[in-house]
């Protein structure tokens, strides 16, 4: 079998990569000529555990190709993956134009029958559009082909997407014809070995799932900051309080950590776009509203300490310690540590900053409005107090008697609770975290 992927960003990359690991033939294509260069040579778009060296593997063995040319590359393929990005609009629904693009060209170059996978996060219905998309291309050629049009939304977590992929808690696929469920399914044969389920559905719903999974899971994460910020106030224990709630296995103990906020490419997207979606059908989803409102004001907690516990920070100097909006990633984007920072500035502060990961894609962001550092206790040099925004494994047992030396104020503003309140005050820091008085 013979697959293409259209789009190499982070669900294309990992997702042809992924397939060609099994031994699947497979092409990767993109516009960008310097990605697809940067890709021939082992030089990847993304930071994302592992990714690199299988990459590379698979490119040397060819199973796994890199191309600018659709035409060629879509002329020969069995199944056609859609993995271009769909970006939100001001209005917070979800752009469509490349997958729309994609299709057509898909549509005036295919030449016999495959089936075209929307891979991309995309609303419902979006599915019918590539149709009619590829429909209008042949009609334009005067070819009558036949061809199926699946749903494959994927569940791929940053920084664990080439377990998630290879060894899958489930696989959703939605088709509307047996023979295109057949294909998919002898696609995805060698990731079912191990009993890893695959669900068949329709195209609607199979859509709908993966808006409805991603709004599940920041729901939860809202709920847990709101649950945190009531602790503060009356005293009580949101470690504690999480504890006793994730015990119970109608809820569980995962996605209940507080924090300051979710970020990333996926959650905030999706759930404005689920939100723009029901608006479009005169529905208002009045708890995802909610969990928007909540997670915007909760990027603003941390900061809203630091302004209590100084006053007036201007001309105060902070060190970062995390950037990406979760470990394991150099995905900055929706990051909670863009807020804190613009903040920050914005009330004259000066801020250096350390990521193990995102330092890179930082300057871009960031570029001269704050100081960089090469290690975390590089970062706390002259600077007044700590901020811990990402809870990177190597920032939980630091060396305190470091910080303790080089941090003036001996201040900790911890957005992650990774320290023990106890401890910190044994050890003579005055520590600020999430949900404890």
């Amino acid at each position: 079998m013979k697959i293409a992927v259209i789009g190499t960003g982070y669900v294309g990359l990992v997702t042809g990569t992924c397939f060609a690991e099994v031994g699947i033939d497979v092409v990767c294509i993109d516009i960008d000529k310097t990605k697809i260069e940067n890709l021939k040579s082992g030089i990847l778009p993304i930071y994302e555990p592992g990714l690199e060296e299988m990459v590379i593997r698979n490119f040397n063995e060819k199973r796994l190709k890199f191309s600018t040319d659709i035409s060629k590359s879509i002329k020969d393929c069995d199944v056609a993956f859609i993995a271009v990005g769909t970006p939100p609009g001001e209005d917070g629904s979800a752009d469509l134009k490349y997958v729309i693009e994609v299709a057509s060209q898909i549509g005036q170059n295919m030449n016999n029958y495959g089936v075209i996978v929307t891979k991309s996060t995309v609303p419902v219905g979006t599915a019918e559009k590539v149709k009619n998309a590829i429909k209008n291309a042949l009609k334009t050629r005067n070819l009558k082909l036949n061809f199926d049009v699946a749903s494959n939304p994927e569940f791929l977590k940053e920084g664990a997407a080439i377990e998630d992929f290879m060894k899958p808690d489930r696989i959703i696929v939605g088709v509307e014809t047996k023979r295109a469920e057949e294909i998919m399914r002898k696609l995805y044969k060698p990731f079912l070995l191990n009993g890893h389920p695959i669900i068949f559905m329709d195209i609607p719903s199979a859509e709908m799932t993966k808006y409805a999974a991603n709004a599940m899971l920041a729901t939860k994460i809202s709920f847990m900051n709101d649950i945190a910020n009531l602790c503060e106030i009356l005293g009580a224990d949101v470690s504690q309080v999480r504890q006793g709630i994730g015990s119970d296995p109608r809820i569980g103990q995962k996605f209940i950590y507080p924090g300051i906020g979710y970020g990333g490419s996926c959650f905030p997207k999706d759930v404005k776009a689920l939100i723009k979606t029901a608006s479009e059908n005169k529905y208002k989803m009045k708890i995802l509203e909610a969990v928007e409102s909540v997670n915007e004001y909760q990027k603003t907690i941390l900061f809203e300490k630091i302004k209590k516990h100084y006053k007036n920070i201007k001309g105060k100097k902070f060190a970062i310690w995390g950037l990406s909006f979760k470990p394991k990633t150099d995905d900055m984007r929706e990051a909670p540590s863009l807020v804190i920072i613009e903040k920050l500035l914005n009330e004259g502060a000066e801020v250096t900053v350390y990521d193990p990961v995102a330092m890179v894609e930082a300057k871009k962001v960031l570029k001269n409005t704050v100081k960089y550092a090469t290690s975390p206790y590089d970062a706390l040099s002259k600077n007044d107090a700590l901020v811990i925004v990402t809870e990177w494994p190597e920032f939980r047992s630091p060396d305190f008697a470091e910080i303790n030396k080089r941090i003036k104020d001996k201040v900790i503003f911890d957005g992650r609770n990774i320290f023990d309140a106890q401890e910190m005050k044994e050890l003579g820091f005055k520590y600020y975290c999430i949900g404890k008085k």
